[in-house]
């Protein structure tokens, strides 16, 4: 049955399943509390039920439970990094810390980073170089079943292949553009098809290149073995930003990028390349302080448009969402909760139901 648990609940069952599929204690509740904090932000496609294909990864061997980050290339502020088929939330993590310390020290640092299994939600990295001041930009791809279609195409030919900028803000939160490529992440077509709901035209194709409001297309196979395809945002333009995506977060790194037939193996493998900069050593943290509050409150004023209370800016709808999912605690539908005790089963963990 559905499960509504407190963020610290759901943190602890977690690290349990994480600790018997080979991590330690303290990787363990490392990831779990990413996981549980994609939650808690309202992005539950990046949340605990990843849980399950982690699990799967591992016994696959695509992902490799306490790996570290490699420093392949390293001339000061450029550095190529590579997680070893580490957990995502490790790996993504030291190489952001490497990234911080360079672009604090000289104003910016580029990095790729290859070869890490799923970063999760890519905002988590932003964060971090926003709490130091530092504006950030990533740019990635995914190494996995292709779920997206080119546009002008009727298959799945790459994944949802993320960018995200953070940018801070004097004496406020900063701003957080975290998006999928794709027009929805396929982790949410993921939770509808659990929860037996049917998604907006125009995100979905099936598996004959076919428009369909089925997310069941992109999370099972159909009935000839084959999947639909996410589409793009913003057509077009969302199409050459996720190849973009694919060429500097997959070739540029070294990780490489998907030009294969579909598998059904359960490893998702991120690429990553990020820009840091240090608005401090820029010489214009001034007037980029006073500019950007202007701008904001500028946006800010406008009236509140049709179905609209106001204006809010990337980066509010997850700081409110954890706000109402700390105190509210946060719910998992019947399929998904089932997915994660199944998983536990897998490595001999019973979880308890809430």
């Amino acid at each position: 049955m559905p499960q509504t648990l407190s963020s610290s609940v759901l943190r602890s069952q977690c690290a349990r399943i994480l600790e018997a599929a080979g991590s330690t204690p303290a990787e363990a509740a490392q990831v779990a509390g990413n996981l549980v904090l994609a939650n808690l932000s309202g992005h539950d496609s990046h949340g605990v039920g990843m849980l399950p294909r982690y699990v799967d990864a591992v016994a696959e061997g695509g992902l490799v439970p306490n790996a570290a980050v490699k420093v392949n290339t390293d001339i000061g502020t450029l550095l190529a990094l590579d997680g070893q088929h580490g957990y995502g939330q490790i790996v993504g993590v030291q190489a952001m810390a490497l990234g911080i310390e360079r672009a604090r020290q000289h104003g910016s640092c580029i990095f790729t980073l290859a070869n890490a299994h799923h970063l999760g939600r890519i905002g988590h990295f932003a964060e971090m170089a926003t709490a130091e001041g530092l504006v950030s930009m990533h740019f990635v791809n995914v190494l996995s079943r292709p779920v997206v279609a080119p546009w002008g195409g009727g298959d799945g030919r790459f994944g949802t292949n993320p960018c995200c900028i953070g940018i801070p803000l004097a004496g406020a939160e900063p701003f957080l553009l975290d998006f999928a490529t794709s027009r929805v992440a396929q982790g949410k077509m993921r939770v509808a098809h659990n929860k037996g709901e049917r998604v907006p035209d125009g995100y979905l194709i099936d598996e004959r290149g076919a428009p369909t409001n089925d997310p069941g297309v992109v999370v099972v196979p159909q009935a000839n073995g084959l999947f639909g395809a996410l589409m793009t945002f913003g057509e077009h333009k969302g199409y050459g930003m996720a190849m973009a995506c694919e060429l500097l977060g997959g070739a540029l790194t070294g990780g490489g990028t998907w030009h294969r037939p579909a598998d059904t193996a359960r490893t998702v493998l991120n690429g990553m390349l990020t820009i840091l900069i240090d608005p401090a050593k820029l010489g214009t943290q001034a007037s980029f302080a006073q500019e950007a509050t202007a701008f904001v409150e500028w946006l800010r004023q406008s009236p509140p448009g049709a179905g609209f209370d106001q204006v809010q800016i990337a980066g509010e709808p997850e700081r409110a969402a954890r706000t109402a999912r700390e105190r509210d605690g946060i719910w998992l539908d019947d399929a998904t909760w089932g997915e994660i005790v199944a998983a536990g089963t897998k490595v001999g963990v019973a979880v308890a139901a809430a």
